[in-house]
């Protein structure tokens, strides 16, 4: 394209990302058709392929009560939406593991309202507890704790790549949320296949750290409908079942069984 080349609308508006030219046009259309002004930040793909972020902003010109201009501002707020987007990682990263934190995990889905659950087609829950971490944390060192935590945290995070979300939501307690293509034999099996990744030596100055680990499940009866609390109630006490018996092991919850000891405690 030559350099003195002036783009017309129609050829700029090819630039936009898909969902981004769309509300633009309607957005368009209705400041033409009522004379409502509008603003939107709009996503844009150069030519070479570089995403940039355009805030746009429009108003229309009356002549005796009748629309006859269309006027706008264009400001590039590229480096703007990078910032916010990076503070947006911290907020809701842990900063060790890069994994998503607490925050994020009670926002998507503890505290979510049965109505809306944040996360869907929701399969099951897995809480994943590391065995050892606070013998070897006493003994090597917090320099050992962190590289067995960002281990386990690789570990977790490439067994289930199709999670919802995996993230940290205690000191040494992980959390899984998985969708719902995985039945609980096929659940099962995963988890065992971690906890087996978990149980592996971890190389740190010359130690072979061993830290292991045991997993409380609960699996979601309704994908798009589900109590999160009580999910989360379930799979903690099958860990806790798992932690009380030896450790190294994972329990499947059963809401039945969870159902008929809230009811004998009244």
């Amino acid at each position: 394209m030559c350099p003195t080349h002036r783009l017309d609308r129609r050829e700029a508006a090819g630039f936009y990302a898909e969902e981004s030219r769309v509300m633009m046009e309607r957005l368009r259309a209705e400041a033409v058709t009522h004379g409502r002004p509008f603003a939107m930040e709009a996503r844009i793909i150069r030519p070479d392929g570089q995403e940039r972020w355009m805030r746009l902003s429009a108003d229309v010109i009356r002549d005796n009560g009748r629309i006859v201009q269309l006027y706008g501002l264009k400001q590039d707020i590229t480096e703007e939406k990078q910032r916010w987007e990076a503070l947006r990682q911290r907020a809701e990263h842990d900063a060790l593991t890069g994994l998503a934190n607490r925050a994020l995990f009670e926002e998507r889905f503890l505290n979510a309202p049965l109505a809306r659950p944040g996360l869907t087609p929701l399969g099951a829950l897995v809480l994943v507890d590391l065995d050892s971490f606070k013998q070897v944390n006493d003994r090597f060192g917090h320099g050992a704790g962190d590289a067995c935590l960002k281990a386990a945290a690789q570990r977790i995070a490439a067994c289930f790549a199709d999670a919802l979300l995996v993230a940290r939501i205690g000191g040494d307690e992980f959390a899984v949320l998985t969708g719902a293509d995985l039945s609980p034999a096929m659940l099962e099996a995963r988890v065992g296949r971690l906890l087996a990744e978990l149980n592996r030596p971890i190389l740190w100055r010359g130690h072979r750290l061993t830290i292991g680990a045991s997993a409380g499940m609960a699996m979601a009866q309704d994908a798009h409908r589900y109590d999160a609390q009580a999910l989360f109630a379930i799979a903690d006490e099958a860990l806790y079942a798992v932690k009380a018996s030896g450790k190294g092991a994972m329990i499947m919850g059963d809401p039945a069984c969870r159902a008929m000891r809230q009811a004998s405690s009244f």
